[in-house]
Formats: structure tokens, sequence, C-alpha cells
């Protein structure tokens, strides 16, 4: 058996930025989405995010992609979503996503900003928190 230990965080928005989740759907959904990667053997350490957005901090499986990850935790949710009626409307995520690492020193600080998400948002949408992450990484030219 292989063993690897990269933790990821991965953020990711609804479509079109629609505003979906208040506090109880959003613990719902965060809910089902560590109880649903529980069963595929990935490990989600924190998930959080706010009304447009979810921010999870995971450990990347040795035999399963990125991407992979990311389909398991939008694709199935948005299903289980719908099927469920949780929202009037047609609930979907985006198509793009960000993920970078996580050395194990800043674990402890990905946590608390992912935990941290109501108080940040307040002060700056997820736009401009989704472009500052972009840039951070020389991914945005704006």
């Amino acid at each position: 058996m292989s063993y690897v230990q990269v933790w990821i965080h991965g953020v990711w928005g609804t479509k079109n930025r629609q505003p979906y989740m208040d506090i109880e759907s959003r613990g719902i959904i965060c809910s089902h989405i560590k109880g649903y990667s529980k069963e595929k053997q990935i490990l989600i350490d924190t998930i959080d995010g706010f009304t447009d957005h979810l921010h999870c901090l995971f450990a990347l499986n040795a035999d399963v992609a990125l991407s992979k990850h990311l389909q398991f935790f939008k694709g199935e949710s948005a299903n289980w979503v719908n099927k469920n009626g949780l929202f009037k409307e047609q609930f979907g995520w985006a198509d793009d996503y960000f993920a970078a690492s996580v050395s194990k020193d800043k674990l402890g600080v990905v946590r608390a900003y992912i935990k941290n998400q109501h108080q940040h948002h307040q002060k700056i949408s997820f736009q401009q928190e989704y472009d500052k992450f972009l840039k951070s990484f020389g991914y945005y030219q704006g």
C-alpha cells in the first residue's frame, strides 16, 4: 500500500455565484460532503464557506487524482441537493475550482481561515477572494 501525506485547500463556488446557501443549508451540504467522502475513504479535515462557495481542507488519496476528489465533492453533492429538494431552484456548482497544497505547519492557519468565512466575507467578496488566491499563485493578471 502507498502512503501519501498531501493536504489540499480546495475552493469552489456555486454556479453563476448564486448565493444559495444560508447557514443551515450550508451545514447540511457540508455534512453530506463529509459523510460521502468518508464512504469514499477521503479524509476531510475542515469544510465550510459562505453563501456562494465552499472551502475544504482534505487529504489527497494516493490513488485518486485531484480532479476526481473535486468531482466527488461537487458533482455528487449537487445531485444530492437537487434530489432532496434542498432549494426551490436547480442547484449546481461552477465548473472551475481553486486548489493548493498546504504544508503541515500551515494546517492550523487554513483551518482557522475556513472556519472564519462568515466574518471574512463581511469585508471581501468571494470574487475578490478568488482573484487574490489566483494572484498569489501567479495565475491572475488583473
